[in-house]
């Protein structure tokens, strides 16, 4: 099974999308539920972040960046300290 975790990334922190992790993404949020296809993962986890605050108040300079983790994976804090 497949968690969705969505960072909403800076461009001016990381220009470069790929570089953006949870570590230094400006927002990280866990989607609740867990999915067996990546599709579905990838959509569900865009569709949660338009649901939140977060979401509806992104920035012209941010982006976002769905990642889809096995569930050992994604289960790790979502920042550091």
């Amino acid at each position: 099974m497949l968690t969705a975790i969505v960072l909403v990334c800076s461009l001016s922190v990381t220009p470069d999308l790929q570089a953006c992790t949870r570590d230094n993404a400006v927002g990280v949020l866990r989607v609740p539920e867990q999915f067996a296809v990546p599709s579905a993962c990838l959509m569900s986890g865009g569709a949660y972040l338009a649901q939140t605050e977060l979401g509806r108040q992104l920035a012209a300079d941010e982006r976002v960046k769905v990642l889809c983790l096995p569930d050992d994976r994604a289960k790790r804090p979502l920042r550091a300290g």
